[in-house]
């Protein structure tokens, strides 16, 4: 059976940020970061190697097992959430962004994804133009669910906010515009996203997702080597559309795109 979004949000809530008040003291501490070992201890060297290196992008089928699974211990729980919406198909990113100047904190990570526009006119490999495109022509946030007016992106934070609901629309250059909501929330060592398109997204006149349907777990974490990244997302595709669209390709191509984004953000709050 699947969650609606108020139920996974909840327990997403309570399984990632249960302990506010520790995670108030934790912010900008240096001494409490985690290991990337203690996080992910059964991790092969050259995977660990990549990871440090450009990051892991793994799109997958629903019969396929997620490789990158953090310890019992870690309070990280990010896999178990998105895979109780049954989707029909998987994807599971994870990169750590080294330090250059300064090791960062919670507000950095918060900050690191604040610039939205930023995801527009980013490239990706178009084998069918035989040429590097823009991904997304346009990136924004929005007002609301309902008025989709077009916000400028903040300036860097202060303070890191214990919640916080965003709209973002990209316009992308094979499904058009696609509409998501991005729950914030804190975690003990870390920042959340929990994101859902609230529109569904179509492909010419099929509709590829319904609403609601497309969600993905994001997490980051300042850890002594660097800042983790690391997300798990899913969609529910009909059968028939997955026959005539290559949805892993399509699903790893985006997140490739994403995961650069996301690594220049933490670069750029430093």
């Amino acid at each position: 059976m699947r969650l609606s979004f108020t139920t996974a949000l909840a327990i997403l809530l309570y399984v990632l940020a249960p302990f506010q008040a520790d995670a108030q003291s934790d912010r900008g501490n240096a001494a409490s970061l985690r290991s990337f070992d203690a996080i992910f201890p059964e991790l092969s060297a050259e995977q660990r190697t990549e990871i440090f290196d450009t990051g892991i992008v793994r799109p997958l089928q629903s019969s396929d097992s997620l490789q990158f699974i953090p310890a019992t211990t870690s309070g990280i729980n990010l896999n178990e959430l998105v895979l109780q919406s049954n989707p029909s198909f998987l994807a599971e990113l994870i990169v750590v962004v080294p330090y250059e100047s300064r090791v960062l904190n919670q507000l950095d990570a918060y900050n690191a994804l604040a610039n939205i526009r930023g995801l527009e006119g980013r490239l990706y490999p178009s084998h069918t133009k035989k040429a590097e495109v823009p991904l997304f022509e346009e990136a924004t946030r929005l007002e609301s669910e309902r008025r989709h007016v077009p916000l400028a992106d903040p300036p860097p934070a202060q303070e890191l906010p214990d919640a916080e609901t965003i709209f973002i629309r990209v316009k992308d250059v094979s499904y058009g515009a696609i509409y998501y909501r991005a729950e914030f929330s804190v975690h003990e060592h870390g920042v959340v996203y929990y994101l859902r398109n609230f529109r569904s997204i179509s492909f010419l006149f099929l509709t590829i997702v319904k609403e609601e349907e497309l969600f993905a777990a994001l997490y980051l974490e300042p850890l002594v080597e660097g800042m983790l990244i690391y997300s798990v997302g899913g969609a529910n595709v009909p059968a028939f559309v997955a026959r005539h669209i290559n949805i892993p390709s399509s699903i790893a191509k985006r997140a490739t795109v994403f995961i650069n984004w996301a690594s220049d953000g933490v670069r750029a709050a430093q």
